[in-house]
């Protein structure tokens, strides 16, 4: 992170968690991302200061998070995702390092495309996919489509990225700004250059006032940028990227070609076959 934009983000008026939260949690919002250089956003971050106030823990502004996504061995939910199907699913495991929090989180597309988070506390050391987790993931998914999760579930990437979390003033919309991301398997490790940052606005109709702001430095959304599909094209581990490879070339990364689609399960997950079966229901 340059001074110019440690200068601009120390200006900014703190919020904390809990207000925060009151004003916009955001687990069902609109949003939209977009892929800005260094220069760019230290000139956004000014222009966003008399609107948002950055959320602030024990004096920190930028907070390290640790995600382990989760796929079965179809890789279902990528390629829900890679044919832009409606209903679809991503399961993963969060680390919010800095405040010792751990969640597992579904995040789910409704009929109005509109996106759904929910989330389970995880107790320090728990088997995220234990029968606890399976059951709420098979009981939100149920909640939203009417019928069981379709797949068994093992952890195919890991990612760690800096997050820096603004929330509008006037409430009801929220954006993220992430820097620094890498994305890791048992084999590979593969780091974005971290003078680029993915910003995502997320408000109740996908044009809220940090989207007029960005438009107003001729900065505009970038389709698809998804962490999990974009970390699986480039480390190989996908067997299609097209949809994915504008994100990807920005982001300054390429598909990997080195034949290891098919080798995905990480090690520390527990082997599909190993869980109780009734909270793995066959495909419908």
């Amino acid at each position: 992170m340059t001074d110019s934009i440690a200068t601009a983000l120390a200006r900014l008026r703190p919020i904390s968690l809990a207000a925060l939260n009151s004003k916009a949690a955001m687990l069902e919002r609109l949003d939209n991302k977009y892929i800005v250089a260094a220069a760019d956003m230290a000139q956004l971050l000014p222009l966003l200061a008399p609107h948002f106030d950055v959320l602030e823990i024990g004096g920190k502004r930028v907070f390290t998070y640790r995600t382990c996504y989760f796929d079965d061995a179809r890789l279902t939910a990528y390629r829900a995702h890679h044919q832009g199907r409606r209903r679809r699913a991503k399961v993963r495991v969060r680390d919010y390092c800095d405040a010792g929090l751990r969640f597992l989180e579904i995040k789910l597309k409704d009929r109005r495309s509109i996106t759904v988070k929910k989330r389970l506390k995880l107790p320090p050391g728990a088997d995220a996919l234990d029968r606890r987790g399976l059951d709420f993931i098979d009981a939100e998914y149920r909640a939203l489509y009417g019928e069981p999760f379709p797949a068994g579930l093992d952890a195919v990437i890991r990612m760690e990225y800096r997050r820096i979390t603004l929330v509008a003033r006037e409430g009801g919309e929220r954006m993220t700004i992430d820097t620094g991301l890498v994305f890791r398997t048992e084999r590979k490790e593969r780091a974005v250059d971290p003078g680029l940052f993915i910003i995502e606005t997320k408000s109740e109709r996908a044009n809220g006032l940090a989207d007029k702001i960005l438009r107003s430095l001729h900065l505009h959304p970038t389709k698809r940028v998804s962490k999990y599909c974009v970390g699986m094209a480039s480390m190989g581990r996908a067997p299609r990227a097209n949809r994915f490879l504008l994100a990807m070339r920005r982001l300054g990364l390429a598909p990997f070609s080195d034949g290891a689609y098919g080798d995905l399960a990480l090690s520390p997950a527990a082997p599909a076959a190993s869980r109780p079966a009734a909270a793995r229901p066959s495909a419908s």
